[in-house]
């Protein structure tokens, strides 16, 4: 009987942190689309060009992009910082435009994997940090969104599966080996889930990921990160964005600009 019972306990706990875990999520997903509605409502206005990012936070902001379109009659060009970008573009009916065209942009919206005091940001999670740095280094002004999970007093608090690094294929071991000997930790390669071998970007280049072991000054990094013969881009993003939305989980919207120094 008593074996009974605890069985039963351990699946009432059980189910409980499944609940938990859901509701946490549900919460997020909340939260993403709070920080993306401020963003697009503050920032967005008629006759911009407007550089869209990657990820799940920015299907609320083109989501919320699109309405406006459609209540205001407003008239926005759109350039998109991936594949995932651009055809959620298209599936809203937006106008689709490119860097060729639309060299100058007015606002850059997107995400972050996480964002620190100093509005320096980790990106590249979802594998496109080289044409969401293009597109927000065209703009005018860029705005990130994030719920309140991305939120860190320093990198590395809250995201811990290190700092994106896109390399040229023949370059990955090389430039691995220098980034752990120059800064400590490990920089591995970043293997696919659903297909064998590394995930590949859409620039046909490989991904490395760096777990870095302590803070850095993260300005000379990137730019020595990147002097390293192979790399093509980082995702660390320092002194970029102007600023930051953050849903919070109790419904709010949290708003953070660059410190002045």
């Amino acid at each position: 009987m008593r074996a009974r019972g605890w069985a039963s306990i351990g699946r009432l706990l059980a189910g409980s942190q499944r609940l938990s875990s859901r509701s946490h999520a549900v919460m997020a997903e909340e939260a993403k689309k709070l920080a993306a509605y401020a963003a697009v409502d503050n920032h967005v206005q008629n006759n911009q060009v407007v550089g869209v990012g990657s990820g799940s936070t920015i299907v609320y902001a083109v989501d919320r992009l699109a309405e406006r379109v459609r209540q205001e009659k407003l008239n926005i060009i759109c350039v998109p910082t991936s594949f995932q970008a651009r055809q959620l573009i298209l599936q809203h009916g937006l106008t689709l435009s490119d860097l060729d065209r639309h060299p100058e942009l007015d606002v850059a919206i997107d995400g972050a994997d996480e964002v620190d005091a100093d509005l320096t940001l980790i990106k590249g999670g979802g594998g496109c940090l080289t044409q969401e740095k293009i597109v927000a280094g065209c703009a005018k002004h860029f705005v990130v969104i994030a719920d309140f999970r991305k939120d860190s007093k320093a990198l590395g608090q809250q995201w811990k599966k290190g700092v994106p690094i896109e390399v040229i294929p023949m370059a990955y071991v090389p430039v691995s080996r220098t980034i752990a000997k120059c800064f400590g930790g490990e920089a591995k390669l970043r293997m696919a889930v659903s297909k064998a071998g590394p995930v590949v970007t859409d620039n046909s280049n490989f991904i490395l990921d760096w777990k870095f072991e302590h803070a850095h000054k993260w300005k000379e990094v990137n730019t020595a990160i990147k002097m390293i013969p192979g790399v093509v881009e980082t995702g660390l993003f320092v002194g970029m964005a102007e600023r930051a939305y953050f849903g919070m989980e109790d419904g709010s919207v949290q708003v953070r600009d660059p410190p002045v120094n």
